[in-house]
């Protein structure tokens, strides 16, 4: 029977065709690699170990609704890899963040999007490496957070990626193979500063990017509205929530509501996230905040402008994560402190506090 697969040997990814292609007169192939970012994977993807958890995981429409505190005990540990999904302010898992800070747990390492849940998590220190496109405060510039993070050497590696190779990375984990040929980042200082690798094409020659596959012990993501079972629908940019789903062992989905299969059911096709990706739904209205939600509220740029000048130093960050999220026991107890006039003047819904 022919067997034909791919094998990598030193540096050389050799093309192995049917077992008796020499016999058909068929020369040996070899596809070389011509280039390689700097850095060696955060951690190489186990596919075998996906495919086992996702075999293993439930598909019976079970209650998975608790709060953040729960599903931070039952399913993060220290040292994980974690992700969040998406960018900047917008839809931010911050509930989930928090009351991560509030385990005590630490030692992770981040890969996503983001930038202010990225930035309240380095601040606490409970980051050590990360898998990144982008680190700033948008229009605010360079954030204070990760620049002494990384001078200090507290981030100990940093592995650049553009927004759209990590997205690949998670679909290529999604997918179940080991990586996705691209020509994301080829000739950019991004490629350099990565863990791609690029080849000669073998069948036209041309020099192809190769993004490897992206798996997270656990995902943190935050949609619109979810059932208690964990099928989850997302307004507005859908960012990579899809792929990063199928791309983690353990997934925490935070929505603004909660409610029946029924609702989801009538619109189906904007069901991103089905309920077998999901391991715990949290019950988290401005869960973004003080990011924004598209159709629901606004970024509190006051707040985060606040947030912005008091991490200018640590000791303005240890403050603000004393204040903010370390004295409160709870979400709930954060809207308390925020407000409910506060929270009804970012509301764009019409549906007050």
């Amino acid at each position: 029977m022919a067997i034909s697969g791919l094998i990598f040997l030193g540096g050389i990814l050799r093309l192995a065709g049917p077992l008796h292609q020499k016999e058909q007169g068929m020369s040996d192939k070899t596809t070389r690699i011509v280039a390689e970012g700097a850095y060696p994977l955060i951690r190489p993807p186990d596919l075998a170990e996906l495919r086992r958890l996702n075999r293993a995981r439930s598909k019976a429409l079970t209650n998975k609704l608790m709060t953040e505190e729960e599903a931070i005990a039952r399913f993060v540990h220290d040292g994980d890899y974690i992700g969040v999904e998406l960018y900047g302010t917008v839809r931010c898992p911050m509930s989930l963040c928090r009351a991560l800070i509030r385990s005590g747990k630490k030692g992770f390492d981040l890969a996503g999007q983001g930038v202010h849940e990225a930035d309240v998590l380095v601040a606490a220190g409970l980051i050590e490496r990360i898998d990144w496109t982008y680190i700033g405060q948008e229009v605010y510039g360079v954030s204070p957070v990760m620049r002494r993070a990384v001078e200090s050497g507290q981030i100990k590696q940093v592995v650049e990626w553009s927004n759209g190779a990590i997205t690949w990375r998670f679909k290529a984990a999604a997918m179940g193979v080991p990586f996705l040929p691209t020509f994301s980042m080829l000739g950019s200082d991004t490629f350099a500063y990565s863990s791609a690798k690029a080849i000669e094409c073998p069948f036209t020659g041309q020099t192809v990017g190769l993004l490897p596959a992206l798996i997270l012990d656990v995902g943190f993501i935050h949609v619109h509205r979810a059932d208690r079972s964990g099928n989850c629908q997302i307004d507005g940019i859908g960012g990579f929530a899809s792929e990063m789903a199928r791309a983690s062992k353990k997934l925490i989905v935070s929505a603004e509501e909660i409610v029946d299969t029924a609702t989801i059911r009538r619109c189906p096709e904007r069901t991103v996230i089905p309920w077998f990706n999901v391991d715990a739904v949290v019950h988290a209205p401005f869960g973004s905040w003080p990011g924004e939600m598209a159709g629901l509220y606004e970024r509190d740029e006051a707040h985060y402008r606040m947030f912005i000048d008091q991490t200018q130093t640590q000791e303005g960050a240890d403050a603000y994560l004393k204040e903010w999220v370390r004295d409160l026991p709870d979400h709930t107890a954060l809207l308390l402190k925020i407000g409910p006039e506060r929270l009804a003047s970012l509301r764009i819904d019409g549906k007050g506090a």
